[in-house]
């Protein structure tokens, strides 16, 4: 990988470079750090306005990945009492608010199954069926070299380091049916009481083993405004209770979209001659998200559409939304691999 240090080494406090006026402002407040007192809400409101593409903004992005990193805890250099601060708050609300509007715009949402367990997890199926775009896993899987397999690690560690925790938001927010079945499946993701097999510890392990950095956020001034915006657009979903059938939809069409990618991405691995703890979080996912995917469309977003109706256009928000900005992501990704470049933000290809 040619790349400049990490952010960080193992277990040390981790320092961003902010991306713009708005990300500087908001690190500066939920850090204490009085060098940069700017106003961030007005500056949000600016940078809302100027912003051609929410998705792909770095400033904006950055921004929202912080705020919501407040309220995750992931970041331990983020003060915890100011999770509630207001003005923050503000400024989250503003950028949010920007962002779910730009997906609601530019993401294409299918007509409306009946709110029942089988024709939506029937609608879900298709949807995800439908999503033929260029294939990221498969061009890993037969091509990818040795630097781009450490650079795809690098990109999906700023969710996969945190698997899980965006869609645990929805458990407090669902009732019957809909509740049981996200709770089992986020045993499962939290490794059925034993903790060695968090898929969270699983991906550190992986990139440990690929003499990468598994500290929560190490990567962060690596990965590019579109991946940010993929964890952002989650935690956007889950955070906010009105949106309950967005995180279950998203879900739904995360899950059904993860077991040949992981396939693929091990089969990759393995070509290159990785050790066998990177490929095993991926063989994890193979089996898994195959059984996950039909516990995800019918017994938690189906059930939540028949319990639910009034949920249903939102569920299936949810499930298109996942699709269209990880299909964003990931062109990209292979755009720059296709013509030997690097995915990274400031790298080059050696």
């Amino acid at each position: 990988m040619t790349t400049s240090a990490p952010a960080s080494t193992p277990g040390t406090s981790l320092a961003f470079a902010a991306r713009g006026p708005v990300s500087r402002a908001v690190l500066a407040h939920l850090t204490g750090d009085g060098a940069d007192e700017s106003d961030h809400t007005a500056l949000a409101a600016e940078a809302v306005a100027a912003s051609g593409d929410i998705a792909r903004d770095d400033d904006i992005q950055l921004a929202l990945f912080l705020l919501y990193a407040s309220a995750y805890g992931s970041l331990p250099t983020l003060a915890a009492d100011l999770e509630w601060d207001p003005a923050l708050l503000a400024t989250r609300r503003l950028l949010e608010g920007a962002f779910e509007s730009e997906l609601r715009a530019r993401v294409p949402i299918p007509e409306l199954p009946e709110p029942t367990v089988d024709a939506v997890g029937r609608a879900l199926f298709a949807l995800a069926a439908a999503d033929t775009g260029p294939s990221l896993s498969r061009y890993f899987a037969k091509k990818a070299t040795r630097e781009q397999a450490e650079e795809m690690l690098v990109l999906r560690s700023v969710y996969t380091l945190r698997e899980a925790d965006p869609h645990s938001w929805a458990i407090p927010r669902l009732e019957g049916r809909a509740k049981a079945a996200l709770v089992e499946i986020q045993s499962d993701e939290y490794g059925g009481g034993r903790p060695e097999r968090v898929h969270a510890v699983l991906y550190a392990r992986a990139m440990r083993a690929a003499g990468l950095d598994d500290t929560y956020g190490a990567y962060v001034d690596d990965v590019p405004a579109v991946t940010l915006a993929s964890l952002n657009m989650m935690s956007l979903f889950g955070l906010n209770r009105r949106l309950v059938g967005a995180i279950v939809g998203h879900l739904a069409a995360f899950e059904m979209t993860s077991s040949i990618p992981c396939r693929l991405y091990a089969d990759g691995l393995r070509r290159l001659g990785f050790d066998a703890d990177v490929a095993e979080y991926f063989d994890e996912h193979v089996e898994a998200d195959a059984v996950h995917e039909q516990i995800a469309a019918r017994d938690l977003a189906g059930s939540l559409a028949e319990d639910r109706p009034e949920l249903l256009s939102d569920i299936m928000f949810g499930a298109a939304a996942c699709l269209a900005v990880d299909g964003w992501s990931g062109a990209r990704t292979l755009d720059a691999w296709s013509a030997g470049l690097s995915s990274l933000r400031g790298r080059v290809s050696s």
